[in-house]
């Protein structure tokens, strides 16, 4: 693995083909709460970032009386169930896990909930192949700034620059340079 000695994944877009399911969480959840199309947000625009960003403009447009956490609790139970049920793995991205985890110690670095990320990994023993791992709600600032993937290189015991990063979204992208 040339001079790097561990890697850091994202999740949603990477390992699993998770992001229609988020958003369709998301519709779901302000559909429940009387918006539908009325919402005003643009989800493609959160790919990459926390759930509590999404769900704190949606506040701010919307002025629901609903709190904080009701709205992310609503869409975390949809969307878990979701992944529970679809399983939906980028073909071969389990057996690159597989294959990584062999050679170098790795860390899984998202930017969902934590509750979401520990669903994921219970599904076919992904979690036994990481030795770390960061969600959204484990730092104060999320992608594109660089808590995630600082925290992920930290819990590993590596530099950041010792750290291949494997990411799909450009918030991701920029808080994986930002880290270095």
């Amino acid at each position: 693995m040339d001079e790097h000695k561990a890697v850091i994944f994202d999740m949603d877009g990477v390992i699993v083909d998770s992001e229609a399911h988020h958003e369709r969480a998301f519709l779901d959840t302000v559909a429940e709460l009387g918006f539908g199309e009325t919402h005003g947000i643009r989800f493609a625009d959160y790919v990459g970032r926390s759930d509590r960003e999404l769900w704190q403009d949606f506040q701010q447009t919307n002025h629901t009386p609903h709190s904080l956490d009701e709205l992310r609790a609503l869409k975390r139970e949809r969307v878990t169930a979701i992944l529970r049920r679809e399983q939906p793995f980028f073909a071969g991205s389990l057996e690159l896990v597989e294959k990584l985890a062999a050679r170098c110690p790795l860390a899984l670095a998202s930017g969902s909930e934590r509750m979401v990320v520990d669903e994921v990994l219970k599904l076919r023993g992904l979690g036994r192949f990481f030795r770390a791992t960061v969600s959204a709600v484990d730092v104060e600032r999320g992608k594109p700034e660089p808590d995630t993937f600082l925290r992920a290189a930290e819990l590993l015991g590596v530099e950041p620059a010792d750290c291949w990063v494997i990411e799909d979204s450009k918030p991701g992208l920029a808080a994986a340079f930002a880290a270095g």
